[in-house]
């Protein structure tokens, strides 16, 4: 059976974060798919086109990883790709608390569906996709805290 995991998030925009955690995932799954979860409540800085293609781009040259959009329970998305993973980054205690409780709630809803988190790497555990997009609206320099393709493209 093949180890598929789910990356799920806003990706508004993808981060240096991000991208840390979904390499050293690669190890783990057969596949993961990066999917950004369409909320329409969200008031988001990028178009869901502009995040879809960004990621598209990033990962392009990685075989092991697909990215998508979906909308609904990130629980039921799972069930529709087979992914049996549900793949979290966690920086602080404050994000392990959140996503421990989103977890057990996933797993009370789909008890085969296995939340994996990754801590992030303490020279990455500052950098958010909130904080970036802030320093964008402001117009600093984001080229650290990004992936090179959208660093070049937002500047």
């Amino acid at each position: 059976m093949k180890k598929i995991a789910v990356f799920p998030g806003s990706f508004d925009p993808i981060t240096t974060g991000h991208l840390d955690i979904v390499k050293r995932a690669l190890a783990l799954f057969d596949e993961i798919i990066i999917a950004i979860g369409h909320n329409d409540k969200k008031q988001t800085l990028y178009s869901l086109e502009q995040r879809k293609a960004w990621l598209d781009e990033v990962f392009e040259n990685e075989d092991k990883i697909s990215c998508d959009v979906y909308t609904g329970l990130t629980v039921d998305y799972c069930k529709t790709k087979n992914a049996n993973y549900i793949l979290r980054g966690i920086r602080t205690a404050a994000d392990f608390e959140y996503e421990k409780t989103i977890a057990h709630i996933n797993n009370s809803l789909h008890g085969n569906i296995e939340t994996i988190f990754i801590l992030s790497t303490p020279e990455l555990s500052f950098v958010s996709s909130s904080i970036v997009r802030e320093i964008i609206k402001a117009n600093g320099d984001v080229s650290k805290y990004v992936p090179k393709e959208i660093a070049e493209a937002i500047q």
